[in-house]
């Protein structure tokens, strides 16, 4: 059973008094809960920046007022009214924030109202604050009865929790992504539903299929079928992983069905998104020819290593065809392989870049290879490989409270600005960097990263407040050298 989806821009408030724009997105989704019945979940993302900030004593902090309605052909219910206070910032340097609520409403037609307004403006500004305020149609469904879908929850970033709070799913911290286009840096679709009632059907075991349709050519990509078979109960909760690293620029449908034992499809459930993905052909070894100053460069013992070291800056499809041209052992298809990489990656300038990138593995295996690790294998040397020199490194490698870490800043990577990579070296030895959170789209990314660089002086904090525990110790300025720029 398919739920509505809704998914806008809310309007922009002009505010004279900061001169800003708040902005927020939203999008809901309806689930079920044989407790409590059918309820709907809204999912609100705000402009970190678009908003207005006061300074307390630990950072930056933001104060929006929040009010929700619901309207049908007999009365208007406020569904809920408060005060929303967003994370402390540190610094001018702020990040996107995110709400999300639930509420239980009876199977119908209703109209739905939010308002938002900054609380800061209201209680500073000579003017009144007007607010942004969205209204749109929703039909609750009853999913008490019938075997089906709950909504798709899409996941910006998703984790294994054991906490109890509103972001928490079957053992799952959530963090909702409301905006369906992938750039080309992002690899992976997380999310996570729900299927209801199979325990009311006639089979005791059924199968969910996920396929991948393009959108315009209405074609399924029968490559990423995927077919999983599940045990037939009152409520199945399901996370998934979908892989689009591979999939080329284009309007796609993720669909999920559920499947009975006489193949038949009793309910589905889809999700469209947008993908940028310019993927480049696979080198193709057979149309290499030899150029002699290209082979000169590479001397008999170092083919391998040099093709390994590719593999930071390939495609996911190349990397699996470098690793089965290392397995081989054939230097002299190695050698056309490096060859025809390089043709292809820079067809008007191939030597000189081969060159360059050489110079730039021989640095990072210099710099940041240890005792079991080459240089480009090293996350530093990864990092240095895909994005070059970094702009500013700031280096700590005797912190008394934490872990010797580097942070990296980069003016600019592509159409990115202020870039930030945190490694550290929690074992102690071999100077074996790894990387433990970036800003940068594509790479990791880890809320707990204050926290586990300090874990040596901090306990545990929780899913809602990772660095909740987290103390001032002397030395301890990692988060202050990461905002700076």
């Amino acid at each position: 059973m398919r739920f509505y989806l809704f998914l806008f821009s809310l309007l922009i408030l002009n505010a004279s008094y900061s001169q800003k724009k708040l902005r927020a997105y939203l999008d809901t989704k309806q689930f079920y809960s044989p407790e409590t019945g059918n309820y709907f979940e809204i999912y609100i993302q705000f402009s970190a920046e678009s908003a207005t900030y006061i300074g307390t004593k630990n950072g930056l902090l933001s104060k929006l007022s929040i009010e929700i309605n619901v309207s049908n052909e007999k009365d208007t219910l406020i569904l809920d009214k408060y005060l929303l206070e967003s994370p402390l910032m540190k610094d001018s340097i702020v990040e996107d924030f995110y709400d999300l609520r639930r509420y239980v409403l009876k199977p119908g037609n209703y109209d739905f109202s939010i308002k938002i307004s900054d609380n800061l403006l209201e209680n500073n500004s000579s003017k009144e604050a007007e607010g942004i305020s969205s209204t749109f149609p929703i039909l609750i469904k009853d999913f008490s009865d019938e075997i089906c879908f709950s909504g798709l929850e899409i996941a910006e970033y998703a984790f294994a929790s054991k906490e109890n709070n509103s972001f928490c799913k079957s053992g799952y911290h959530i963090i909702p992504r409301i905006i369906s286009y992938y750039p080309k840096q992002l690899h992976r679709i997380p999310l996570y539903f729900e299927v209801y009632n199979t325990n009311k059907g006639n089979d005791s075991v059924y199968v969910i299929k996920q396929s991948l349709w393009h959108k315009k050519e209405k074609k399924e990509l029968e490559q990423y079928s995927i077919y999983s078979r599940v045990k037939a109960n009152n409520v199945i909760p399901s996370f998934k992983i979908v892989d689009i690293s591979e999939i080329p620029t284009g309007k796609y449908i993720l669909k999920y069905e559920l499947i009975n034992r006489q193949q038949e499809i009793i309910a589905s459930q889809s999700y469209d998104f947008d993908r940028a993905n310019d993927i480049n052909q696979l080198v193709d070894k057979s149309k290499v020819i030899i150029d002699p100053a290209f082979q000169k460069s590479i001397s008999e013992d170092s083919v391998s290593y040099f093709l390994e070291s590719l593999i930071p800056i390939a495609d996911q499809k190349e990397v699996k065809n470098i690793i089965k041209s290392i397995k081989t052992e054939n230097a002299d298809l190695q050698r056309k392989y490096l060859q025809a990489f390089w043709t292809k990656t820079a067809p008007n300038n191939t030597y000189e870049e081969w060159i360059k990138y050489k110079h730039q593995v021989q640095f990072v295996e210099k710099i940041y290879a240890n005792n079991f690790q080459e240089g480009f294998e090293t996350d530093r040397g990864v990092v240095y490989l895909k994005y070059g020199s970094p702009t500013n490194i700031i280096n700590r490698e005797n912190s008394p409270s934490e872990y010797p870490y580097e942070i990296w800043q980069y003016n600019k990577i592509k159409r990115f600005s202020n870039k930030r990579f945190v490694f550290y070296n929690p074992d102690l030895v071999n100077r074996a960097y790894r990387l433990l959170h970036s800003d940068m789209i594509g790479e990791l990314k880890n809320p707990r990263w204050r926290q586990i660089l300090s874990k040596r002086n901090t306990s545990n904090g929780n899913v809602d407040d990772p660095n909740r525990f987290l103390q001032d110790h002397f030395g301890g300025n990692s988060d202050d050298l990461f905002r700076q720029y």
